[in-house]
């Protein structure tokens, strides 16, 4: 063999080695990719809000998409192309959408069939009901920047169909119900174009970010707030947003009634009357921006009622040496049971119904496994309470009852959707309630 032959030789078999490394790591991500896609038909229908559709014919397999999402392998590479194989940890990022250099990604709303449960609403938010929209958690989408924007585009919507030449004296141009990041948007975008409009709000300033634990990171997206800009952090903490919306609220110009919950929404002759206990107010339109958490869910078991059972975690620093559970398979109950369990002296017991965590970002699914490891956290999955008692809390752990010593319970089980309220103002919800076709008619004679 010649020198130039032999050196011929010898850089392609470096050049193989990791040729080879290469391919078989990518063999591996495959596999995963398929076995996680496997689990997502077992535990998912498919994702119930705004989430990626593919165009496999344009993907070039690049990988993009795979690597910026923040929720952990919602995506993975099937067959040398992209795919969904975790839909039903989506909630809608589009950071997928955005990292494609091709375009081959669009987000897309669920299947109505999957949709059921949510109101329906055309593209620019507007319910059965002409001239009331939702923003927000409330439709379906998750993320600070979704609501945020669906605030800011459903009074662009309201500006675009006010008659501002023939004012009614006392009627505002849009009422908003809800002061979280989608009625904050709504009420800046509202002060911008200058309309009649006025925030009711159950509580205080701050929505569903108000009730998250001290110090939760909220990861996002930069979001582009009406007549403050841009956010271009893309990790926020809890007290960093409420002190921005507190800001907001210190506004000459934010008109905000808190602590004034909305009891009623009656629509008569194109006008609408917005019911608290301490008013009435007449609007042209309404956006709802009041989230879908509602009431907390209860467990129904005995005991559940005791002063130690609680549905919100705020401060865990104040719950030292003491005997938790915490019941709850998603990120609130997992967060939850992590920032417990770093209190000094406390035992803590996360208690789940199924075999597996099937719906938690992927940093807390890898905090959680941390924590069990060192000890720190019990994880009793395939467990319900059963009896709640001053001392104990009973769980029935597959099928055999184990008794716990126990200070205080912790349960996340959700929270009741004021589907209710929605549907007795009128709002049809699916597919299984209203056609297109009679949106499209209630809509033009609305006009």
């Amino acid at each position: 063999m010649t020198d130039s032959n032999f050196f011929i030789v010898l850089y392609a078999g470096v050049l193989a080695v990791p040729f080879f490394v290469y391919l078989k790591r990518q063999s591996r991500k495959e596999q995963r990719a398929r076995e996680a896609a496997a689990k997502g038909e077992v535990f998912s229908s498919g994702p119930r809000g705004q989430h990626p559709h593919i165009d496999v014919t344009n993907c070039i397999g690049c990988q993009g998409c795979t690597s910026v999402c923040p929720e952990g392998d919602v995506l993975g590479m099937v067959g040398g192309k992209a795919a969904v194989v975790k839909p039903y940890r989506c909630i809608g990022h589009g950071l997928c959408a955005e990292a494609c250099p091709v375009g081959a990604i669009t987000m897309r709303t669920s299947d109505p069939k999957l949709s059921s449960d949510l109101p329906y609403l055309t593209p620019e938010c507007e319910t059965t009901v002409p001239n009331l929209f939702i923003a927000g958690e409330l439709g379906g989408l998750a993320l600070i920047r979704n609501a945020v924007r669906q605030g800011r585009e459903c009074v662009d919507t309201i500006a675009g169909r006010v008659d501002r030449a023939n004012a009614i004296p006392g009627v505002f141009d849009v009422v908003i119900v809800g002061a979280g990041p989608a009625g904050i948007a709504a009420a800046l975008r509202a002060i911008e174009l200058g309309l009649n409009y006025v925030v009711l709000e159950r509580e205080s300033i701050g929505g569903t970010v108000a009730k998250y634990p001290r110090q939760k990171l909220i990861m996002t997206s930069p979001i582009d707030f009406p007549l403050y800009g841009r956010l271009k952090q893309t990790t926020l903490s809890k007290e960093f947003l409420l002190e921005f919306w507190q800001r907001i609220g210190e506004r000459d110009d934010f008109r905000a009634r808190l602590n004034e919950p909305v009891e009623h929404i009656q629509e008569e002759a194109g006008l609408f009357t917005v019911k608290t206990p301490i008013g009435l107010y007449p609007a042209k339109a309404v956006i709802l921006a009041i989230g879908r958490g509602g009431t907390p869910r209860k467990l129904g078991v005995p005991g559940e009622d005791l002063p130690k059972v609680m549905y919100r975690l705020i401060e865990a620093e104040h719950y030292t040496h003491k005997k938790i559970l915490v019941v709850g398979g998603g990120d609130s109950a997992v967060e939850a049971a992590i920032g417990l369990s770093i209190q000094t002296g406390n035992t803590v017991t996360l208690s789940y119904r199924k075999e597996t965590f099937s719906r938690i970002k992927e940093r807390n699914a890898q905090k959680l496994e941390e924590l069990r490891r060192k000890g720190k956290i019990n994880v009793v999955l395939n467990s319900i309470p059963t009896d709640i008692r001053e001392g104990s809390v009973l769980l029935d752990i597959a099928g055999t009852a184990e008794e716990l010593p126990n200070d205080f319970v912790w349960i996340f089980a959700g929270g009741v959707a004021p589907n209710d309220f929605l549907k007795k103002i009128g709002v049809g919800f699916g597919s299984k309630d209203v056609t297109a076709e009679a949106i499209q008619e209630a809509l033009l004679v609305s006009r």
